[in-house]
């Protein structure tokens, strides 16, 4: 495999052309870009150009509508609620998040609930973007069904990720908390498809129920939970708020983002912001003491240190990208 480095202005404006190209709006194609572009930066191959054919061919398909137009209400003086349209969940995320930042502001906390909408890419970065505006963020999104419960075979929910963003005292960001009640992304194990290579033991099982190393098994069969049941009910938990609260189909009724059958996935997010001065003039003092006590220790990491790192290099010196992905993007634009 050759590959080729790319600065991330060149990444965002690759993924922008490509999209236009394939029929999405501007301004919706720049929200998917600009996510794609910080997937890439923070080192999250999985959830950057790797993902671009596939929206190109969904919005091509008619899976996301490219040129949707959210529809943003607010019920409740703590409630923003978003529908999709079945297009992009990137810009629905962004039609609701001044009422919805400003509404926590107002009540100390406000919850906004997206439908009728597809992959939001790193939750991470959304829980970030709450503490940038000075809240303490709680996201969820869940995802097509991958992961069956605990003694069974098939699938249920999906990988279903949390993220969690913590401000800091000094109006920055303390540190943001992602993962997802799979051992690993759904996208890592598609990764490992395409580039021929085994996933790890411990991943998945196939379809019959047995381990396997095998991704094309893997896919065929279910993820495994990060930490048994405990991570099945982080699950749960996820798809309690993400899809049945938001009032989207649910991960075992969803269509798979992967490929292009079975139409719009109208999968949900549920994204809760604090003001955490509404509740306790202590939280960052708490928050500072708790940090300390993590990094007091030598070999100790906090969450999201790796992506930190890797953000800092990316930002300095571009990203070395697949030339073969680049050039099939590439031709997408012509």
């Amino acid at each position: 495999m050759t590959e080729r480095m790319m600065p991330l202005a060149a990444i965002e404006q690759l993924c922008l052309r490509a999209l236009t190209s394939a029929g999405a709006s501007q301004d919706n194609a720049a929200a998917v870009a600009r996510s794609t572009m910080l997937a890439e930066r923070d080192g999250i191959r999985s959830h950057g150009l790797l993902y671009v054919p596939i929206y190109a061919e969904h919005v091509r398909c008619g899976k996301v509508d490219g040129k949707a137009l959210p529809v943003v209400s607010q019920p409740r003086p703590g409630a923003v609620v978003v529908d999709a349209a079945t297009g992009f969940a990137h810009p629905a995320i962004n039609a609701g998040w001044d009422r919805f930042i400003a509404a926590a502001r107002q009540n100390g906390v406000a919850a906004m609930t997206v439908f009728n909408s597809y992959n939001c890419g790193v939750l991470g970065h959304h829980a970030e973007r709450i503490a940038e505006d000075g809240l303490l963020g709680l996201c969820t999104t869940h995802a097509p069904a991958s992961i069956a419960p605990p003694g069974g075979r098939v699938p249920v929910i999906g990988t279903n990720p949390f993220a969690l963003g913590v401000p800091d005292e000094a109006g920055g960001i303390a540190f943001v908390l992602d993962q997802s009640a799979s051992v690993v992304a759904k996208s890592e194990i598609l990764l490992r498809s395409r580039k021929g290579r085994p996933i790890e033991p411990g991943w998945a099982i196939d379809e019959h129920g047995a381990a396997t190393l095998d991704p094309a098994a893997a896919l065929k069969g279910s993820m495994l939970p990060a930490g048994g049941h405990k991570g099945f009910g982080v699950g749960l938990l996820v798809e309690i708020l993400a899809a049945c609260l938001s009032g989207s189909v649910l991960s075992k009724d969803a269509s798979p983002f992967s490929d292009a059958m079975g139409g719009p996935p109208r999968t949900g997010h549920c994204f809760i912001a604090f003001d955490t001065l509404a509740f306790s003039t202590t939280f960052s003092h708490h928050v500072a003491s708790l940090l300390g006590a993590i990094a007091a220790q030598a070999d100790a990491r906090l969450p999201g240190q790796g992506r930190k790192a890797a953000r800092k290099r990316t930002e300095r010196e571009g990203v070395m990208v697949d030339s073969d992905l680049a050039e099939r993007i590439e031709a997408l634009c012509r």
